[in-house]
């Protein structure tokens, strides 16, 4: 009879790292060539690994020039292409200089994508227009939807585009506007009629808008004006360029009580900003863990450098159409899920409120506190306080009420009161 036995983790661990490093080593002895090719070339300098043969079924082609006069070039390992399989998400680690700059900054790159879903990308493109698996995306991309807008069309509309992704699932034309006039991926920028923008480049943004709207969030929402995103830097082909920002949040899961206490402060600030601005444009994230976010080493700052699902409703709208309910105070449900950072919520409700409690429900629960988990860990940033603190037991209330209210609209109330003692508490440790 069989009989399971549990083993022993550390052992297996070990076994299984050394399999794996068993198995690249010969993998690298078998490809040596190829390998040593791909260490001396740089290949951000090579049209093809850009896919800027595929545009305009791409994201843009404002760093070009960078890439392919070899301004840009991967970090170490990064440069192994025998690695890729390991880096499914597809976002690269990279050096930047300009030559009259002297020096060079980090970046990152991302295909956007992974292989399989850039791969369905253009399945997708070649089915719409030609029925067929495979084409030329080239001559494919003008008979699909993402040319619907070619010609002399003046604006994009909310019927255009309304639901292609979280950005646009419930879009204003203020917010349209404001896509078209900070699109970056053009040299006529600054002007919210579509018609100043090349056929390539309407094709590009509606790509853009639909596969991965990301970049188009950083640039609506720039670092320069202070929204708490990432600096977007540029494209070429299906590689965009961002600003590196510093080690994700996760790895501050264990830095001493007066960091974390900082941290968790920001992310509550980062929470009532997306929510409450004079712009009235209400962001927000719907998915939010700890890799999500990363710190700046200098300043210190929390910056969203995962901006892929982040759902924009404008407050200006609703509250001049008044949908059924608009002024009714909306409460996220409380998620006690098995799986990592889940949460629960609905986009229409989102859309149709004009006070919503989702993003303060998504850091407490998903960041702050007792009840977010993360690679198998629990307790959330603000584990084990000072004993002074874990005895007064308020900040553990307040995190309770945020994350999982037990009050009628006691969540909006515990947020406050939340960012209020988390100041205080950083002035107090500073």
């Amino acid at each position: 009879m069989w009989r399971l036995v549990p083993p022993k983790l550390g052992r297996l661990s070990r076994s299984l790292k050394l399999a794996a490093l068993g198995s690249l080593l010969v993998l690298m002895v078998m490809h040596s060539p190829s390998l040593l090719a791909s260490w001396q070339r740089n290949e951000l300098a090579d049209r093809r690994f850009l896919q800027l043969n595929k545009c305009p079924a791409c994201f843009g082609t404002s760093w070009c020039r960078r890439f392919l006069n070899g301004q840009v070039v991967f970090e170490a390992w990064g440069r192994l292409r025998l690695l890729d399989f390991l880096n499914v998400k597809n976002v690269y680690f990279a050096q930047y200089g300009e030559p009259r700059e002297g020096g060079r900054r980090r970046v990152v790159l991302k295909r956007l994508g992974s292989q399989r879903e850039l791969a369905q990308l253009d399945q997708s493109i070649c089915k719409r227009a030609t029925g067929r698996p495979r084409c030329d995306l080239l001559q494919a991309m003008p008979r699909t939807e993402f040319a619907r807008l070619n010609g002399d069309v003046r604006l994009l509309t909310p019927e255009a585009v309304e639901g292609w992704s979280d950005l646009v699932h419930c879009p204003s034309q203020r917010l349209l506007d404001r896509l078209v006039r900070r699109y970056a991926e053009t040299k006529d920028s600054g002007s919210f009629l579509l018609r100043n923008l090349k056929d390539s480049e309407r094709m590009q943004l509606l790509l853009t808008l639909a596969f991965n709207p990301e970049p188009l969030v950083l640039q609506s929402f720039p670092s320069d004006e202070g929204w708490p995103f990432a600096k977007y830097l540029g494209a070429c082909g299906r590689m965009v360029a961002v600003n590196y920002v510093g080690e994700e949040l996760w790895s501050y899961f264990n830095a001493p009580w007066e960091k974390r206490v900082d941290l968790a402060w920001q992310l509550m600030e980062i929470a009532e900003q997306l929510t409450n601005n004079d712009f009235e444009f209400a962001l927000y994230l719907l998915d939010v863990s700890f890799d999500n976010f990363a710190v700046g080493p200098r300043d210190g700052k929390v910056i969203i450098v995962d901006a892929e699902n982040v759902l924009v409703a404008d407050k200006r709208l609703i509250r001049q159409n008044k949908p059924e309910n608009w002024d009714v105070w909306y409460e996220s449900k409380f998620d006690d899920c098995d799986k990592e950072a889940c949460l629960s919520f609905s986009k229409e409700i989102l859309c149709a409120r004009a006070t919503v409690d989702h993003n303060y429900y998504a850091v407490c629960q998903n960041l702050l506190s007792r009840h977010a988990t993360w690679r198998g860990t629990s307790g959330g940033l603000l584990h084990d306080p000072p004993s002074e603190i874990a005895k007064d037991g308020r900040l553990e209330a307040l995190l309770d009420e945020c994350a999982n209210p037990k009050k009628r609209y006691g969540r909006f109330q515990a947020a406050k009161e939340l960012r209020e003692y988390l100041a205080q508490l950083s002035n107090n440790v500073r």
